[in-house]
């Protein structure tokens, strides 16, 4: 039997994407999987939306929060409920290739490894590929991790079994990056899968597309979360600029 996927989405307004995005789901070579979408407190047609979907799927659960807290919660609620050999994320607005997750599974059996993540197309919010395919790594450390952040979180794919569930900081920004890091600390690497198996949809006015709103993130992030010391933070810093500015060229 095939292993049970557990996909986390957290929503909040997306009523233009949520069901492109579960369409992507649901046209998965691999078909035991279940669909955890956290809304946060969206305020346009996006929980109809979801509801319709579950309806028609009983793969699909739905958990709205009381108030609007950000994704680190949102993605953290949907933690708290998965109950699968695999854990993965997919956020609202992005979409998955058929083959993400046979593809995914198929490299951690293949490689004996425990958390795998893929490279991805990049397209504008009209699904037109107007940017060049981001190629990930082959293999990424904890150390590579704090340089450039090159799991997105739209590929990250995680065996929990083996790993065990962990939570997301509760941070405004960065906390994929803090989820990564947490299981890095364990393993010696995760593997890169080069094969693009995503969509990410480049929106505009997007917070990771404007660098200078995320320096004070970013630098929050080493010297509180991972409790950097000031020349370590500012060793990182300066590589997550200069790498930053590369990944993000059309």
């Amino acid at each position: 039997m095939e292993s049970l996927v557990s996909i986390i989405t957290p929503t909040y307004n997306s009523q233009a994407y949520i069901a492109q995005t579960i369409e992507s789901v649901q046209n998965q070579t691999h078909q035991n999987w279940e669909l955890i979408i956290v809304d946060d407190c969206s305020t346009d047609e996006t929980v109809k939306l979801i509801i319709q979907e579950a309806q028609k799927d009983d793969r699909i659960s739905f958990i709205r929060l009381n108030e609007n807290s950000g994704p680190a919660k949102a993605r953290n609620a949907g933690i708290d409920r998965v109950s699968g050999k695999y854990m993965t994320f997919l956020d609202a607005d992005d979409i998955w290739f058929p083959e993400f997750i046979s593809t995914s599974i198929e490299t951690i059996i293949k490689n004996q490894v425990f958390f795998v993540f893929s490279s991805y197309r990049r397209s504008n919010e009209n699904l037109e590929f107007v940017y060049s395919d981001f190629i990930v790594p082959k293999k990424v450390t904890y150390t590579d991790i704090l340089k450039t952040n090159s799991i997105s979180c739209l590929t990250a794919f995680i065996d929990i079994e083996k790993l065990g569930k962990k939570q997301m900081p509760d941070i405004f920004k960065r906390q994929d990056m803090g989820l990564w890091l947490q299981y890095l600390k364990e393993i010696p690497y995760a593997y890169g899968i080069q094969q693009p198996l995503a969509i990410y949809r480049i929106r505009k006015n997007s917070l990771s597309r404007r660098k200078s709103k995320l320096l004070k993130y970013q630098w929050q992030f080493y010297r509180e979360v991972e409790q950097l010391s000031i020349l370590q933070s500012a060793y990182y810093m300066v590589n997550w600029m200069y790498k930053g500015f590369f990944k993000y060229r059309n």
